[in-house]
């Protein structure tokens, strides 16, 4: 997997995951690629500084995550939705899909949940009509 820093002809910023760089260019020939803001489908690669990660002992300072200090407004968005997610839902972990079809099949109480589920078991969900809806992060990993 790659990721790369792409910008559109409107001058938007975004990032994107590719399987590889010649998957990206065949993706980009067949107008496949598109910018999230305005769905344009001129698409070039930005300049990217590479990624480098600290070794396995340094530790991070508190409040230097990806989400607690946004860079922008979308990032400020993201952090506010996971804070009201995080604040007004039970976190299921990996059992969300058996408690989403529960909530859904009357099984158990009604209640706003979040957690983690396997594609396929998101599919069946969506499938048999349970609304239900992925999160654009990861949520925090409760341990006991």
């Amino acid at each position: 997997m790659i990721r790369y820093a792409l910008k559109c002809a409107n001058d938007h910023s975004f990032e994107s995951w590719f399987q590889s760089a010649e998957g990206f260019d065949k993706l980009q020939a067949a107008g496949m690629v598109a910018c999230p803001d305005c769905g344009h489908t001129d698409v070039s690669k930005a300049i990217m500084a590479p990624r480098v990660t600290p070794g396995r002992d340094k530790v991070s300072e508190p409040g230097t995550g990806a989400l607690t200090t946004p860079d922008d407004e979308k990032q400020a968005a993201l952090a506010k939705l996971k804070a009201e997610i995080e604040a007004n839902s039970e976190y299921v972990g990996m059992n969300f899909a058996t408690e989403a079809r529960a909530i859904h099949d009357g099984d158990a109480p009604t209640r706003a949940i979040y957690g983690e589920a396997k594609p396929e078991e998101a599919k069946s969900l969506i499938e048999d009509g349970v609304p239900v809806a992925p999160l654009p992060f990861t949520p925090n990993r409760k341990t006991n």
